[in-house]
């Protein structure tokens, strides 16, 4: 089963490129760029990659990214993971990126995307893998912050196939960034969230009902409320569920414990994708590999789920039939 789920073609709609950065790039980056860690060795950084809870995590997502300085770095990061992702069978990533993070730390917008668009150009060309580009905005910082950056963007809407709200989600209910949402409807902009990962059900039903969004990142609370699981199902809205992450982050004790399997049977229209790799115990196939594992699941059920994630990802037509077409060929 792994060899078959290692050629498997694969799309990941939920990545977060920041989170895909290896402790051996990091430490590459950190002297290139005349930085100190707070690690004497790569060892004992990923020994530190161990969190209580989803602000546990962005604290280090935090520190890990500080090695980031320039477009060529952000470029490395990119292809880094663009090459391992296809070496493992993946051949479109949906990729989120944070500005703020970058922008609260003195780089430029202009260096972050310079590089994570040569990246996504480079891989297009040359290793048969598509890219799609999330603007993320981190509900943990103002909403006015947001909608400044938003604007700032303005040289970069053409590229944006979405725009994203990911961090931290306890006591940040999508209601704070309406106004962000309600603007980048007028802009002609897809709108995603992160929603009912640690949040309630009821967040998931406000980023549907206030952020107009087509897609919902994780969603697993959303078995919580009969209500809110019909309209999933009714509506065939997306989740982009993040398996690994889910257990490093405690949202489930062991992926044995996951309701992956219940939002199958519920009908709802699921995704499998890595979100953070560098600190989730990895990428989209060690996903694949590790519900194979828990649930048993057949070539059928991981062939669903590619299906689902080739209809909903951000990738032109004549791409989608061709992804469509590989994944029935094989």
């Amino acid at each position: 089963m792994n060899e078959f789920l290692r050629q498997l073609p694969k799309v990941e709609l939920h990545l977060h490129i920041e989170g895909s950065l290896e402790p051996e790039l990091m430490f590459a980056l950190a002297a290139r760029n005349g930085i100190d860690l707070p690690y004497a060795s790569v060892e004992e950084a990923k020994a530190a990659y161990d969190f209580e809870d989803l602000q546990g995590f962005l604290n280090l997502y935090y520190q890990g990214m500080n090695v980031l300085r320039t477009e060529q770095d952000f470029y490395d990061l990119a292809m880094d993971y663009f090459k391992r992702a296809r070496s493992e069978g993946v051949l479109h990533i949906d990729m989120h990126f944070d500005p703020q993070a970058h922008l609260q730390r003195g780089v430029p917008l202009e260096v972050v995307m310079a590089g994570l668009l040569r990246a996504k150009d480079e891989a297009e060309a040359s290793i048969d893998l598509t890219v799609g580009v999330i603007m993320a905005f981190l509900r943990d910082r103002p909403a006015e912050e947001a909608l400044h950056v938003l604007e700032q963007a303005a040289p970069y809407w053409k590229f944006l196939d979405a725009i994203g709200l990911d961090s931290a989600e306890r006591d940040n209910p999508p209601a704070k960034f309406q106004k962000l949402f309600v603007r980048a409807k007028e802009l002609g902009l897809v709108r995603v969230a992160h929603a009912g990962e640690e949040g309630p059900a009821e967040y998931i039903t406000e980023a549907l009902d206030l952020l107009d969004v087509q897609r919902i990142d994780h969603g697993v609370r959303c078995l919580e409320s009969d209500e809110v699981v019909k309209r999933l199902r009714d509506h065939q809205t997306v989740l982009t569920v993040c398996p690994l992450s889910n257990v490093s982050l405690k949202v489930v004790d062991q992926l044995s414990d996951h309701p992956l399997p219940q939002l199958l049977s519920e009908g709802l229209k699921v995704t499998i994708s890595s979100d953070d790799p560098a600190y989730f115990g990895g990428g989209l196939l060690e996903n694949h590999i590790a519900c194979a594992q828990a649930f048993g699941w057949e070539a059928d059920t991981f062939r669903l789920l590619n299906q689902h994630a080739i209809e909903e990802a951000f990738v032109s037509e004549g791409r989608r039939q061709e992804l469509f077409k590989r994944l029935t060929d094989f």
